[in-house]
């Protein structure tokens, strides 16, 4: 392994009882916490453009290393100048996963062993091996800003003692992704210019999730990731765990959780000291006619949708809800219409990002607990009338 790394630049701008504003310097360009990251599997968030969503307000987006591990492989995106920036015409920060979750969702396909996992290519079904290293490999190709140690997402349900084995695993995977990631590199080969963050596992066991802290401690990370969450498990539950482990992840450095989730889990999540979130949710949601709105999720397809030549959100500034009505998104969708999916998506993640915008701000302002309260009563079913 190479010299201590640098850390990356963070600073904490103001605090609203556990709620952070902060700035985080990447190579990139700055990253204004708390921050919710588009999820671009393939190299891109679905329907959008980069120029779309630099103007929608994203500072940062988050690619896949396993999906495109397989498609189009490393090496192509390696031709590429500056990686997956250059592949996909983004110019701001990338996160990388580390491929560990989508590994995990293979459960039928694949088989752990201490030393990586094999599993069947969901592309065309031939065997793959994915090692710690090979994780740090590729995401060094693909030259993100963060990337993510490679780590046994624990299932759930899990017994104390596999969830204790699956965290053991991880914390061991840990040290040697970071190892790897920061190795001298070879001869005319310049080190990366990403930061690598550690991933705290261990279940619903406040315990497990205290011991996977400590082992993650015996190197200096760039910042501290909470995974094995939103996995299945109840809110009380993930709330429990984020109110045990967040405050006892180091102060210093941005505290990111993982595929989380409805405007409700962020901001809880925020509340609780959360800095960093992603979720498919915007996208997904938008794909399947549910858009966000300020008094809840509506359903376009609904019937009731058919004639009101209003706008999704009154309250939104976004351009979908600038230009086109209801009744016009109904009939997109109805039609299967290309159009129909990238407004909703646009309007969706311009909710996330405006939601993000204005944590920010309250926060700043000293005002969060004020702002959260009109966020946590919102409904989480579409057409579940406003408490």
């Amino acid at each position: 392994m190479s010299a201590t790394p640098p850390a990356p630049g963070f600073k904490v701008l103001a605090q609203d009882g556990a709620a952070r504003l902060a700035r985080l310097h990447l190579p990139h360009g700055d990253v204004d916490t708390p921050a919710f990251m588009p999820v671009g599997t393939y190299g891109t968030v679905k329907a959008m453009t980069p120029e779309e969503l630099e103007g929608l307000g994203a500072q940062i987006v988050l690619g896949n290393t396993f999906h495109l591990m397989l498609r189009p492989g490393a090496e192509i995106i390696g031709l590429h100048r500056d990686g997956l920036h250059g592949f996909m015409g983004w110019k701001r920060p990338i996160l990388t996963d580390s491929g560990g979750f989508q590994v995990f969702s293979l459960a039928a396909l694949r088989r752990i062993d201490e030393d990586g996992v094999s599993f069947r290519s969901p592309v065309d079904g031939a065997q793959v091996r994915m090692r710690p290293e090979d994780s740090m490999d590729v995401q060094r190709a693909l030259a993100s800003d963060i990337a993510m140690a490679f780590d046994d997402c624990t299932a759930y349900p899990a017994t104390q003692q596999q969830a204790l084995e699956s965290m053991q695993r991880s914390m061991r995977w840990a040290l040697r992704s970071y190892d790897h990631y920061y190795r001298d590199p070879p001869e005319g080969r310049d080190p990366p210019r990403g930061h690598l963050f550690g991933i705290v596992q261990g279940g619903m066991f406040e315990q497990l999730r205290l011991e996977s802290l400590e082992a993650l401690s015996q190197r200096p990370w760039a910042g501290y990731a909470i995974g094995g969450l939103a996995v299945g498990e109840a809110e009380e539950e993930r709330l429990r765990v984020l109110e045990f482990i967040t405050p006892r992840i180091p102060a210093a450095r941005p505290r990111y959780l993982m595929g989380v989730g409805y405007p409700q889990d962020i901001v809880a999540a925020v509340a609780r000291g959360v800095d960093m979130f992603d979720c498919v949710m915007p996208t997904r949601h938008a794909r399947n006619g549910h858009l966000f709105t300020s008094r809840g999720i509506i359903n376009i397809r609904n019937a009731v949708h058919q004639r009101d030549t209003g706008p999704i959100d009154p309250a939104c500034s976004c351009s979908t809800c600038r230009c086109y009505s209801r009744a016009y998104l109904r009939h997109l969708d109805r039609c299967n219409e290309i159009l129909g999916v990238r407004l909703a998506t646009l309007h969706n993640l311009h909710f996330y990002l405006d939601l993000m915008r204005q944590l920010r701000s309250a926060i700043g302002a000293g005002r969060f607990a004020q702002f959260a309260a009109g966020i946590l009563g919102l409904p989480r079913r579409p057409g579940t009338p406003v408490a």
